[in-house]
């Protein structure tokens, strides 16, 4: 198994770097916060068609660049880092891994290039954001003369206000299948709703005998591997974000001055952000271990909820320091450092708790052993 990034994935990595780095400074994360859109759409067309992000995992087949979870990783630790507002978590990642893993050969052709070149912004429906257990609870289908109708809602649907194609997730009497809506198909309601973390917008999204297509095959869709993918995914983003905290802390605290000497001398201080350091590298080889896993197809079966669970862990002390090491003027709206909090109070609980996902390590490693 790979240890470390190749000389080509880290020349990726500084392309994606410069990018986000010249589209996504901290006053334009603010300005898009407080948008109705959420993203800047000749952003996402540039970052789709000039450097490729959209498609980056999708195989060539279905118009994509034809790598893997490494790839995708890189790019949302970088995308974590400067707090991109746009719909790539949403389509690029949930939307296209659905379509990926549960649907027909003929609807991936019809779907993933579209996704692929950002021509077309999907999202991903679930009624249950916290284990894949509960998915498929509140919505439901139905067989009609002409296809499938869909009834229910969920509660938090992320970009869906932007969305053109809605992606559902339904139960449908014998199991759960992956159904297509376009989002001005009749009968959907898309209602935005207030949420902590203004750079990921959330909109609840209602169904009342909804025209849909059927996308999976068969009636039986798998959600353990769907999950791990995606939380693979988010964990990378976090990690990105713990690191940016933990170099922006450091450079201030060598930058504060307090009583004649720069508070970075302190030896509390360095103690505090050693300790840090520690966790966001523990957590950064368990967020690469987990991809490594996934681009294999082999390897620790719990590695996407360790990663979870340890980059979540590890970006909420990273923004408990950010902001107690800045004292007074951490708690400040004019500080940035409330974004990348709230940031990391929003991911550490999407996709399941750090709680839950331990939970779930110790019994993925019980069945392992026990078979």
């Amino acid at each position: 198994m790979q240890i470390g990034l190749t000389e080509d994935q880290i020349q990726f990595r500084d392309v994606v770097s410069r990018f986000l780095t010249d589209k996504s400074p901290a006053d334009e994360v603010r300005r898009l916060m407080g948008s109705k859109e959420g993203y800047d759409a000749a952003v996402w067309r540039q970052l789709c068609a000039e450097v490729g992000l959209a498609g980056i995992h999708i195989p060539e087949q279905y118009g994509g660049a034809g790598f893997g979870p490494v790839e995708l990783g890189i790019v949302a630790d970088q995308m974590g880092r400067t707090l991109f507002c746009g719909p790539y978590f949403s389509s690029a990642v949930m939307a296209s891994y659905a379509l990926l893993d549960f649907a027909s050969e003929a609807h991936k052709e019809a779907l993933l290039p579209e996704i692929a070149s950002g021509a077309t912004i999907a999202t991903l429906v679930l009624d249950n954001m916290d284990a894949p257990q509960n998915v498929g609870q509140s919505i439901t289908a139905t067989e009609t003369k002409e296809s499938h109708a869909l009834n229910g809602s969920a509660a938090a649907v992320v970009d869906a206000h932007i969305a053109d194609l809605l992606l559902v997730l339904a139960s449908d009497g014998d199991g759960i299948s992956l159904y297509c809506v376009r989002a001005n198909a009749s009968n959907v309601n898309v209602e935005p709703v207030e949420a902590l973390d203004a750079t990921r917008k959330l909109s609840r999204v209602s169904f009342k005998e909804t025209p849909a297509q059927r996308v999976s095959e068969g009636c039986v869709v798998e959600m353990d591997k769907l999950w791990d993918q995606l939380c693979i995914v988010l964990a990378h983003e976090m990690i990105g974000g713990a690191q940016a905290l933990l170099e922006n802390t450091v450079d201030y605290s060598k930058m504060r001055v307090q009583f004649g000497r720069a508070i970075g001398s302190f030896q509390g201080l360095k103690h505090c952000c050693a300790d840090l350091l520690v966790e966001v590298e523990l957590a950064k080889a368990a967020t690469h271990h987990a991809a490594q896993c996934l681009a294999s197809g082999d390897g620790d079966v719990y590695a996407a909820s360790m990663a979870k669970s340890m980059a979540a862990d590890a970006y909420m002390s990273a923004a408990r320091t950010a902001i107690q090491l800045r004292g007074g003027i951490g708690f400040t709206w004019e500080n940035d450092t409330h974004m990348w909090f709230k940031r990391a109070k929003s991911s550490e609980v999407f996709l399941g708790s750090p709680h839950w996902h331990r939970e779930r390590m110790v019994q993925l490693i019980q069945v392992n052993h026990a078979n």
